[in-house]
């Protein structure tokens, strides 16, 4: 049986990789970049299906919570 890599050798190289190229090897995404990928989805979602008054309200309910 030839000598292969494991996952954690593949792994490993993988972070390697990911830290010469100037990436983040941690594999997490910023908050805002999660929100500008899913907004444009979630707006077209609610044009769709007429539900602007249910955001409104999930809206409206947030901020005074938040207000508090």
């Amino acid at each position: 049986m030839p000598d292969t890599p494991g996952r954690t050798g593949l792994r490993a190289q993988g972070r390697k990789t990911a830290t010469a190229l100037g990436r983040q090897p941690s594999g997490t995404r910023h908050p805002l970049v999660a929100v500008a990928m899913v907004l444009p989805l979630a707006i077209l979602l609610a044009v769709v299906f007429g539900g602007w008054e249910a955001v409104l309200t999930q809206a409206s309910s947030v901020v005074g919570m938040l207000g508090r």
